[in-house]
């Protein structure tokens, strides 16, 4: 299994699926399954019961997780999808651009 090097809250680019070239914030990620959640991409409708008596039931819209190799962190110097390099300093680890060298 290799490292996820996404973190949640960073702004990823989807490059494969129904989605293509959307990009979004990272809500969530799945580490065993290797699948993330990103916001207003992937979304589907399900239908919820009433959970009270009286209440009507609804159709809900929510994020499904899509597969972690679909995404790619976003460069804000790049302005698009980049693979993720990581580079070494003293004690201290910082994650870089491959096209352009810039931290992210």
């Amino acid at each position: 299994m290799s490292k996820i090097k996404l973190r949640v809250g960073d702004t990823v680019e989807v490059i494969a699926g129904k989605d293509k070239s959307k990009s979004g914030k990272l809500l969530r990620i799945d580490r065993k399954k290797m699948r993330v959640v990103v916001e207003g991409v992937s979304i589907m409708k399900k239908t919820q019961k009433p959970r009270q008596e009286g209440e009507q039931g609804s159709i809900i819209e929510i994020e499904a997780p899509i597969a972690i190799s679909n995404v790619l962190l976003k460069c804000g110097k790049c302005a698009r999808g980049v693979r993720i390099g990581i580079k070494v300093e003293g004690e201290k680890k910082t994650r870089v651009c491959k096209k352009c060298g810039e931290a992210i």
